[in-house]
């Protein structure tokens, strides 16, 4: 599948992923914008937070997202009691053999859920920057890397508030995006029932018929290709626009930083080829602005009192930039 150039054209990278879709659809009811979102991840080299009330399929679309790509999965679930080496391994001592042994965590692999991620104290959220940031996990001065398609899917619930630990602003700037999951609608919501239903116990995405039809070497490739995609000047100043009027509104405390707008610009350049084209539009921007910077956002006291919502604030700054033509 793979060009001469060790790149997929873009129609290649759109074929793919309506296939990955398909096979996350065989166990997955709706949830289509949480699957775009999570391949533009993907291909942007980012990370992802996932934030909805329980039951609404989280884990087994990160399940069911690494299988179609034939990625390594593993799933941490976070609590208070959960130490950082729980989560990137260490050196034991060995009493057979008088020496230390690397035994290495559940981090070491392609795509890790880390679910209910505000559960656990600050200490151990930190074990994932370096991970999230580099690629890389130190352990006793010694860096080992990660794979090359190292993917942070975190969930959190919105609903719970006591025994929670709020993400402080260092990790959330690691998420690319953070992606509010909804309710499914009342027709998907049937086909839920009608389809889960008639289960006694909860399925894995293998039981649901969800196959690999992605190898490393494609997913490269279409990695590649988003690199290639094409970024207007006019675009890249309308990107700088967005995100210096983040910092010049009174009902934020904080704006985004210079990082938010490079990774619009990735994100933006993934989800073009993703609809196979070779260049970015406004509406690349437009549609990914949102989920890019509501986590980067901090409401200012006034505004947290009048009862403003950080949505309706990054929609007011969208909607008053006028994007070009």
């Amino acid at each position: 599948m793979e060009t001469g150039e060790g790149r997929l054209t873009v129609n290649e990278v759109k074929a793919l992923a309506e296939n990955i879709r398909g096979e996350v659809s065989k166990a997955v009811v709706g949830q289509d914008a949480t699957i775009d979102l999570m391949l533009v991840t993907l291909l942007a080299g980012g990370h992802i937070l996932l934030e909805g009330p329980p039951g609404t399929a989280k884990t087994l679309i990160a399940n069911s997202f690494s299988r179609a790509l034939g990625l390594t999965f593993g799933r941490i679930q976070f609590t208070p009691d959960l130490m950082p080496g729980d989560i990137i391994g260490a050196n034991l001592f060995n009493f057979q053999t008088s020496t230390f042994t690397l035994t290495r965590g559940p981090i070491f692999t392609d795509i890790l859920l880390a679910d209910e991620i505000n559960r656990t104290p600050p200490k151990t959220q930190a074990a994932l920057l370096e991970a999230m940031q580099e690629g890389t996990v130190t352990i006793d001065g010694v860096s080992l890397p990660l794979g090359e398609r190292f993917m942070v899917i975190a969930t959190q619930n919105p609903i719970e508030q006591q025994g929670v630990y709020p993400l402080p602003e260092a990790q959330l700037d690691r998420f690319l995006f953070k992606h509010i999951v909804d309710y499914p609608s009342a027709a998907e919501e049937r086909r839920i029932v009608a389809t889960h239903g008639a289960r006694q116990a909860a399925m894995s995405p293998e039981q649901w018929g969800v196959a690999q039809i992605a190898s490393a070497q494609d997913i490269h490739a279409a990695v590649e290709s988003v690199a290639s995609v094409r970024l207007a000047d006019e675009v890249i100043d309308y990107i700088t626009t967005l995100i210096r009027a983040t910092r010049d509104v009174a009902d934020l405390e904080n704006g985004a930083s210079p990082r938010a707008g490079a990774m619009l610009a990735g994100a933006a350049r993934a989800r073009a080829a993703l609809d196979g084209r070779d260049f970015v539009i406004p509406d690349d921007v437009k549609v990914l602005a949102p989920a890019l910077l509501r986590h980067r956002l901090v409401l200012s006291p006034a505004a947290e009192i009048d009862g403003r919502a950080i949505e309706d604030v990054v929609r007011g700054i969208i909607e008053a930039i006028e994007a070009p033509r």
